[in-house]
């Protein structure tokens, strides 16, 4: 687990560089001190790992941040599909939208034609027949070889179990007919439209659909490319929603964020044993104390205890 922090707190250093310049002085310092030091639960083995307690920034700039953020989604998306799967006995598609690369300055206006064509393709009589809401999720690559950028939404949406026989049923080339015309736009050439299996598993064991959603609206290589670059994400992702929801996405997100549906988390069943504190000592974590959990932090500990996927 310490392997991912040591992976990611360079990655903040090198990004602080470039944002300096977007920061109050406060703001900028809690920036490069994120995740300084870090306070591990852990199992006798020093195996499981799980953050007890730390000081991270949350800036969505942040690799550190960005990345446990995305960690957070997954959970939260996975336990949202069980409860709309099993509750309302509904099933998924996964639909990506793009359109053609455009430059650095004009990222920001191509994003809100994104916002308002998807708007436009939901209020569709056709679209409005399938959908009992979604979890749309914008996304922006950068192309170093042209210099342009590639903002493109996933969108998770839900459909009854039996839409895929029924004549509501909408092909992949009827949405790219859709998008083309909510963008008025011909030079699109492709949409991306699959059913959103939940038993297809990623190298890290979630399912591939909810990494898709959960991701990181940019990744950190991309935006740490250059400085005329970061200022280009930066300008253009600064205060936007990146992951939003609608239908039942929207009251699932709600009931996810008053613990009604936490009886669909995995339950931590590790044996915790260690506090252990991390520092950061400019190349690398260093453990600088370990005191094994007394009886009482380990019952408080119990009641709280939901495994977060190796979060940490």
């Amino acid at each position: 687990m310490i392997a991912n922090y040591n992976k990611k707190k360079p990655k903040n250093q090198e990004v602080s560089k470039y944002i300096k310049k977007h920061l109050r002085e406060k703001t900028n310092n809690r920036f490069c001190q994120c995740g300084n030091w870090i306070n591990f639960l852990t199992d006798e083995e020093v195996k499981k790992m799980k953050v007890h307690q730390a000081r991270f920034c949350s800036n969505r700039f942040c690799p550190m941040c960005a990345w446990r953020l995305s960690q957070k989604n997954a959970m939260m998306l996975d336990v949202m599909m069980q409860y709309i799967e099993e509750e309302h006995k509904k099933d998924f598609i996964l639909l990506t939208l793009t359109a053609p690369n455009v430059l650095g300055e004009d990222l920001s206006e191509e994003i809100n034609r994104y916002n308002d064509a998807l708007k436009k393709l939901f209020k569709r009589e056709e679209v409005i027949a399938i959908s009992h809401g979604y979890g749309r999720k914008l996304e922006v690559t950068y192309n170093s070889k042209r210099n342009d950028y590639h903002p493109h939404f996933h969108v998770l949406i839900v459909v009854s179990k039996s839409y895929f026989k029924s004549r509501d049923y909408i092909s992949q080339q009827k949405w790219l007919t859709l998008w083309r015309d909510v963008m008025q736009d011909e030079t699109i050439t492709q949409v991306d439209v699959r059913r959103a299996k939940k038993n297809i598993a990623g190298a890290d064991g979630r399912n591939k659909i909810v990494n898709e959603i959960a991701k990181y609206a940019a990744k950190d290589s991309d935006y740490a490319y250059s400085q005329e670059v970061f200022d280009t994400f930066y300008k253009s992702l600064k205060g936007r929603q990146i992951l939003t929801f609608n239908g039942l996405f929207k009251q699932a997100a709600k009931m996810y964020k008053e613990k009604e549906l936490d009886h669909y988390k995995t339950k931590d069943e590790t044996e915790y044993k260690w506090l252990i504190a991390y520092q950061w000592g400019g190349q690398a974590y260093t453990e600088t104390n370990r005191r094994e959990i007394t009886e009482d932090e380990y019952k408080e500990l119990k009641k709280i205890a939901i495994d977060e996927n190796a979060l940490g």
